[in-house]
């Protein structure tokens, strides 16, 4: 993106809009950046899950990854496990790892597992990394080269302290303009565009181009244009979370993945970071009062969650019709939030900004053309996870009554019930997603569906020969037992790079 003299004015901090200032500034050349950040206004601070996209976003800006780790008390996630989501018998539990399984088309991948180890789940059959999980291990070992390991990795981190590493680096080193200001007024145009932002001493600051990171408010997609919020609470009932964070033995082991712990209304989420944990229930008010989400949470911690802090956390699931209106773009949790199941938050803000910067707009008229492309784009992508978080609750058996409500057709979207009817007789496919990005791949549903006791399909009607898969298994099963010998523990791991840290990194972080 090569555009001399635009100015870009990102209204709002946090995860959201630093990122965005540090993405656009390291990749633009010519165009100012300015982020305005008001000192009233606290961030949510509790997106601590990423997908492995994060490892190539960092490497953009030009974060180094051991000074994020330390900076940001990062671990490693290699996935999420989903614990009680089928039945909620003792042994239900089930992966969704990063790492794909074995090659082998979708057929052949399902026979294959069948005939060489139908005894294991779906995911310890055809992928080594559950078994790295169970030990705890890190995904690469420290000589490695930054951001490259022997499995597929994201991180998990403390989301206030990525927002304080990304700002100084955009700052220091990105040459991001810092405004500290309450925003009180817009300035626009006569044809409606946002001509400047006004903060509460009276400056005006203008700008070419928008980017609203203003959070739930979102002041200016939603207040300034009117832009209507879609509610998808019809589809996904969960709308309060209370969240804690949990101090932790510093010889304790560091999970490998995000547990997800099925409860009778909702889900309680355990994230490890090198010095505690931050565990939360998330519930629907419509199943479970406030109280008793407190009393399950405290069931699951051993301890009241009032005496470590807890945060009472409320939101409505859905999105904005339209993220992108005249020049003005919504990104992070002014654009839309969904419960954190699969950690879509903020995978769709780098989503966002990449769409964004890989079609900048050369002139004010191709802009209307991007925005509608940007806004086809993003309502889909929405509209698969939306989907994709709902398949995690239709296969289950449970019998309480949020659980039966999920089962209801009512509350199923009417492509995936199509597409569950298919999957009676077919496994997920590339075929079921056509899209040259799609936000979740065939093999995501696989492990959901498999993971959960979904039936497995009968044989093809054109035979798929699964030998290579049955070869491609043994071999997987052969390279968990050689990773379990060679990787260390998270523990050791960030240990050992936290010791190694500058001073300097430590203060700061």
């Amino acid at each position: 993106m090569e555009q001399a003299g635009v100015r870009i004015v990102i209204v709002g901090g946090g995860t959201a809009g630093w990122l965005s200032a540090c993405l656009i500034a390291a990749r633009a050349r010519g165009v100012c950046v300015t982020l305005i950040e008001s000192p009233d206004i606290p961030t949510i601070g509790v997106g601590e899950g990423t997908w492995p996209t994060m490892r190539h976003t960092l490497q953009r800006i030009g974060i180094d990854e051991a000074e994020f780790l330390t900076a940001c008390d990062a671990s490693f996630k290699q996935g999420s496990r989903f614990i009680g989501w089928a039945s909620g018998a003792a042994d239900d539990a089930y992966y969704h790892p990063f790492s794909p399984p074995v090659d082998g088309d979708a057929h052949a991948l399902i026979a294959g597992w069948r005939e060489a180890a139908g005894d294991q789940p779906f995911a310890a059959a055809v992928s080594p990394q559950p078994g790295v999980c169970d030990l705890h291990l890190a995904p690469r070992q420290r000589a490695m080269p930054g951001y490259g390991g022997a499995l597929n990795y994201a991180y998990h981190l403390d989301a206030a302290k990525l927002a304080a590493l990304l700002a100084r680096h955009g700052v220091e080193r990105l040459g991001v303009r810092h405004v500290r200001g309450h925003v009180t007024g817009i300035d626009a145009t006569e044809d409606g565009d946002i001509a400047a932002v006004r903060i509460r001493d009276g400056e005006a600051i203008a700008g070419d181009l928008f980017i609203d990171c203003t959070g739930h408010a979102s002041m200016l997609l939603g207040g300034h244009f009117g832009v209507p919020f879609i509610d998808r609470s019809d589809v996904l009932f969960n709308d309060r979370a209370l969240a804690v964070q949990v101090p932790v033995d510093p010889a304790s082991p560091i999970a490998s993945q995000t547990d997800a712990t099925a409860h009778a209304a909702g889900w309680i989420w355990d994230i490890g970071l090198p010095t505690r944990r931050g565990v939360g229930c998330v519930y629907a008010s419509a199943f479970m009062d406030d109280d008793e989400a407190a009393k399950t949470l405290a069931a699951y911690l051993g301890r009241d969650p009032a005496e470590l802090g807890a945060r009472k956390l409320s939101f409505r699931s859905g999105h904005r019709e339209r993220f992108w209106e005249r020049n003005c773009v919504a990104v992070g949790l002014s654009a839309g939030f969904l419960e954190p199941l699969e950690a879509s938050a903020i995978v769709l803000i780098e989503l966002s900004l990449n769409a964004l910067i890989d079609n900048f707009p050369t002139t004010r008229g191709a802009m209307d053309i991007h925005a509608r492309r940007f806004n086809a784009l993003f309502r889909y992508r929405w509209d698969r996870i939306v989907e994709f978080l709902k398949l995690h609750y239709v296969p289950s058996t449970r019998t309480d009554p949020y659980w039966r409500a999920h089962r209801d057709p009512a509350s199923i979207p009417d492509r995936l019930a199509e597409l569950l009817e298919l999957w009676r007789h077919q496994p997920p496919s590339i075929a079921d997603f056509p899209m040259v990005d799609e936000i979740f791949p065939a093999v995501s549903y696989q492990f959901v569906l498999y993971g959960m006791g979904f039936p497995v399909p009968p044989p093809a009607v054109i035979a798929s020969d699964p030998e290579a898969v049955t070869r491609g298994i043994a071999q997987a099963a052969q390279r968990g037992r050689t990773l379990a010998a060679s990787l260390p523990t998270n523990r050791a791991y960030l240990d050992a790079l936290r010791a190694a840290a500058p001073r300097t990194a430590l203060e700061t972080s």
